[in-house]
């Protein structure tokens, strides 16, 4: 900007170049400047032909096959004509899949007729970490337990779901989503309570799972846990 000021009154009122310079505040020096040619075309081209090559290497990795060939350039500059080609990477959007039939949770009309559970964690103030399981009526939004602990295994859950059916009765259906738990316990880890191996396979995939339970008033062995909403 200054030095098209300098130009301007230079051309205009016939200025001298000192005088100019002087009243924009700017020194002889910078406004004698021109910028010089250090023969960067062998350069970007070579970078071009890397770039299409490597589509999706970045100007780092790019750099570095310029300085097996030779080429002496620090990532500052490579990464000012590297934007100047246009050669950025674009990101990759991850594609959503539908992972088997979803099937819609409906609302519920009364209490005990859906509880969902999740965890959540934090840190004490001396850095130690603890989980809590959170199990909720979802008709009623009455927390029916929420138990902390410094670990939280699928047993533990195992545990704590079959205590809380004996006082409150069976749920027609409970809603996890497929976390770290349930997953150890997808892998064939399952427990055994009151007899009976819990909780069934879960289905193939993440998201949101459900679990039924039977009439004995444990949860059910042998039902499918089936993909919901996630």
């Amino acid at each position: 900007m200054k030095r098209r000021a300098v130009r301007a009154v230079m051309d205009r009122h016939g200025l001298s170049e000192r005088r100019a310079c002087e009243l924009a505040d700017l020194h002889r020096s910078v406004f004698q400047y021109q910028k010089q040619d250090r023969g960067d075309e062998a350069l970007r081209r070579r970078l071009r032909e890397l770039a299409n090559e490597r589509r999706r290497f970045g100007y780092r990795r790019l750099g570095i096959l310029l300085a097996r060939e030779g080429f002496e350039v620090n990532h500052k500059k490579l990464f000012r004509l590297y934007r100047e080609e246009g050669l950025a990477v674009r990101r990759r959007r991850s594609r959503k899949r539908a992972l088997g039939t979803r099937r819609p949770i409906l609302v519920p009309d009364r209490a005990n007729q859906r509880w969902s559970l999740d965890f959540v964690s934090d840190a004490l103030t001396d850095g130690r970490r603890f989980r809590v399981l959170c199990i909720v009526d979802d008709f009623s939004r009455e927390a029916l337990a929420t138990v902390a602990d410094r670990s939280l295994s699928g047993l533990r859950l195992t545990r704590e779901l079959d205590d809380l059916i004996r006082q409150r009765g069976r749920p027609d259906m409970i809603v996890s989503d497929n976390g770290t738990e349930t997953r150890k316990l997808q892998r064939g880890d399952r427990p055994k309570v009151d007899g009976r191996f819990w909780p069934s396979p879960l289905a193939a995939g993440s998201g949101t799972v459900m679990v039924a339970t039977n009439p004995a008033g444990t949860l059910a062995s042998g039902t499918d846990w089936g993909d919901g909403h996630a």
